[in-house]
């Protein structure tokens, strides 16, 4: 990716787990598995088997980093 592709980018210089405990910490993982249904939300979860699972599967990934943009980057 060049510059100008990074500077449109929301997510640029987020990491996945600051995305996730941001998610977790404004919904909780209840919450959050009513609006993705993933089961690392909803069975025994925590941030570190929602990392592994979510870098393993891009369309997790992306609708979690859709529901970020939406509530953090969007609304400001």
């Amino acid at each position: 990716m060049n510059e100008q592709q990074n500077s449109n980018n929301p997510l640029h210089g987020i990491k996945l787990q600051d995305i996730l405990e941001s998610l977790v910490k404004h919904f909780g993982f209840k919450e959050l598995a009513k609006r993705i249904e993933i089961r690392c939300f909803l069975f025994d979860p925590s941030i570190n088997s929602c990392l592994k699972f979510l870098r393993k599967t891009p369309w997790a990934r992306t609708k979690v980093e859709e529901l970020y943009i939406s509530v953090f980057v969007n609304s400001k």
